[in-house]
């Protein structure tokens, strides 16, 4: 902001990006965005005539925030803004930002359908070929017509043409089409075409939609419910063909940026569960609309679906309080999997459309969990794999055919760019790509939206239109992982400030030392607590990995597999430097996608899948980490870079890792062996408590 901020003036909160600032009442929503950084697009100049700056007031208490938000705490609209909704219409609940002011505390949702610049949902459909047995057939029959001598009913003799002609045995119909039934048998001259569902290991087939003639056009949805993101896949049932991809942020994050903060808000507002159910259901309700206009499909051709979230997202999905899940046991509502109408949550389909959802592990491991668990089929396989799929909650699965367990670990969001000074979300302008040079520990960077170095001719044109906005979660590793390869912080993560004499990009900040990755505006630094944020993060998923190691009784895994879209960037040499994972060979760690979105489209078009899944998941091992008393243990080893403890052979021949040398808190370096034993000797103390 250009003046500092009084302690009296309204607090304002942008979503989905999560920033923040004090400004004086009459301050328009348009320049308080612009003074933060958050991007809100306005063409017109603040005129009110392009209507492309369009926000949201949430209202309700929003404990975490400290807020308590409310459309009486933004200006009326005025005449600007009157004009514009005369002549141009606005959507029930939004306001112009350039017109409209901040009278009080707000929490302000930018929609990401007026964002041109949003954030990069990186997570299409990958391109195997799924062997297809669908829940849905589509059976075309010619009907007898009626005979006064045979007086069967239109329904019945349908029936019996479907029964001849495709061996079904026990038919049963959709109440919704009984009185449906004569109209399209004869605007279809006899002839029609039955989409008939049959899931379940059981004898009965029902009769879900009916078209009068040929009818030679199905689809289904396979969708992903993160607890950041949500992907969505349209998918043709007959082909298999993904006929349109799209993602969304999830509009959750508003009441919390983690799970435990949505779990939370649910228990300190007696309508929290309902808001939150409601704003996940209507982003995928838009996201149908998209994948349907991208494919050109219409919503009545859409039969089935599959949908797999996190336990949490799975229950709000649902209309299920997950106040359960917030404390010990971990009580899933329902673990199993689910077979649902679409319409019984208000989802708009075709009238008869169904929905299956993935059964849950266990109470932190979820539906998600069971997808990717499905789409990598450790289970399969003789190799020991190890699954990790890298969010706010970090799920990780580890086994063969032998033996699968499975756990997740508590990262929080600093991956993502949440609790680091300069992150963000990934989305055009955030830096995606760090090297150090040892040497001179000049930096060198890539942003999404340039395939350019920073230091290579071109690069600022490349990023004219973006700028240089943060870094992103694959940035923020990358550049820790460099710091310590460069020996800008030392094993245990502190910044070495005596660099400060051979280099102006460490710099004193307070009691301890930074690096300027970035200079001019915005300035990018990264600070030692942003290097603490990601070592507890990295601390908690290695944590969770080795219990499960020594649940399986081994010292090493042959292949690692990075699920998610976040997973998919993360190089494998610098998640391993950062002591993210264990060591393995770099050429068996590798990037598998949405992995879950995989799963789910494997389940939505062959239903051998859904039964693989279900019987899989009775039979894998969970693992409660909150429970292991070795959790604590393992989590101060872990702390280090790589690790204090757990060597790193594999690693350290196709990497060179810097001589280990310690540095006190205030960031001067020290001899490193009676500093190590006193650290070592403090973890232990720490283990301890």
């Amino acid at each position: 902001m250009n003046s500092p901020a009084n302690i009296t003036d309204p607090l304002v909160l942008f979503m989905p990006s999560g920033k923040r600032g004090r400004f004086p009442v009459g301050t328009p929503v348009l320049d308080a965005a612009r003074q933060l950084g958050v991007y809100v697009e306005s063409v017109c100049g603040g005129r009110a005539t392009c209507g492309r700056c369009q926000i949201e007031v949430q209202e309700g208490n929003f404990a975490k925030h400290k807020i308590v938000s409310s459309n009486d705490h933004i200006s009326s609209k005025g005449p600007k803004e009157e004009r514009y909704e005369r002549v141009r219409g606005l959507p029930e609940r939004r306001r112009l930002s350039c017109s409209a002011q901040i009278l009080g505390d707000l929490v302000i949702d930018v929609p990401q359908d007026t964002v041109i610049n949003a954030q990069t949902i990186r997570k299409d459909a990958d391109t195997r070929v799924i062997a297809r047995d669908t829940a849905i057939r589509m059976c075309y029959v010619e009907i007898e017509e009626p005979d006064m001598h045979k007086p069967l009913g239109d329904l019945d003799r349908l029936k019996i043409a479907l029964m001849k002609d495709w061996g079904f045995k026990n038919l049963e119909f959709d109440f919704y089409l009984l009185p449906q039934v004569q109209g399209i048998l004869r605007k279809g001259n006899w002839t029609a075409t039955a989409a008939i569902h049959k899931d379940a290991d059981s004898d009965i087939a029902r009769v879900i939609a009916l078209w009068p003639g040929l009818k030679n056009e199905a689809y289904g949805l396979a969708c992903d419910i993160g607890s950041t993101t949500i992907a969505m896949h349209l998918v043709s049932l007959l082909s298999g063909r993904v006929a349109a991809s799209s993602g969304t942020s999830n509009p959750q994050i508003r009441f919390g940026e983690d799970l435990m903060s949505r779990v939370s808000y649910v228990m300190m507002n007696p309508d929290g569960r309902e808001g939150m159910t409601v704003a996940v259901r209507e982003a995928i309700s838009s996201l149908v609309d998209k994948v349907c206009a991208e494919g050109n499909v219409q919503r009545n051709d859409i039969l089935d679906s599959v949908f797999v979230g996190n336990p949490i997202m799975h229950h709000l999905f649902l209309g299920i309080d997950p106040t359960e899940l917030g404390g010990a046991p971990f009580a899933l509502a329902v673990s199993g999997a689910v077979r649902i109408k679409a319409s019984d949550i208000g989802l708009k389909l075709n009238q008869g459309a169904r929905l299956y959802m993935l059964p849950c592990i266990a109470g932190h491991v979820g539906a998600d969990a069971a997808a990717v668990t499905l789409s990598e089929g450790p289970h399969r396989q003789d190799e020991m794999m190890l699954i990790v799929d890298v969010g706010t909650n970090a799920e990780i699965v580890l086994g063969n055919r032998a033996r699968v367990v499975a756990a997740s670990s508590p990262t929080g969001p600093a991956f993502e760019g949440a609790e680091i000074s300069g992150g963000q979300r990934a989305a055009p302008g955030a830096i995606e790509r760090v090297r150090i040079d040892p040497d001179t520990l000049e930096p060198k960077y890539r942003v999404i939206g340039s395939e350019l170095w920073s230091d290579e001719p071109g690069f600022l044109e490349s990023v004219q239109a973006t700028g240089v906005t943060g870094i992103c979660g694959s940035g923020i590793i990358e550049v820790v992982a460099e710091m310590y390869l460069a020996g800008i912080i030392s094993e245990d993560g502190v910044v070495d400030g005596s660099l400060s004499a051979r280099s102006s990009r460490v710099t004193a900040n307070g009691r301890t030392f930074s690096y300027v990755l970035k200079e001019g505006e915005p300035k990018i630094t990264i600070t030692q607590t942003d290097v603490r944020a990601i070592q507890l993060a990295k601390a908690a998923l290695y944590a969770g990995t080795k219990l499960l190691m020594e649940k399986q009784n081994t010292d090493h895994v042959d292949r690692i597999h990075f699920a998610g879209a976040f997973g998919s960037f993360i190089d494998p040499k610098y998640a391993m430097v950062l002591g993210l994972i264990p060591d393995c060979d770099l050429d068996k760690v590798s990037a598998v996608g949405n992995a879950a979105g995989a799963g789910a489209r494997m389940a939505l078009l062959n239903r051998g899948y859904r039964r693989e899944i279900e019987e899989t998941v009775s039979q894998i091992e969970k693992i409660e980490t909150a429970l292991e008393p070795k959790f604590q243990e393992h989590f101060v080893y872990a702390m280090a870079l790589p690790n204090k403890v757990d060597p790193f052979p594999k690693l350290s021949a196709a990497v060179k890792l810097p001589p280990r040398k310690t540095v006190s808190e205030d960031g001067i370096a020290g001899d490193a062996t009676p500093r190590r034993r006193s650290r070592e000797g403090h973890a232990a103390r720490r283990g301890r408590e």
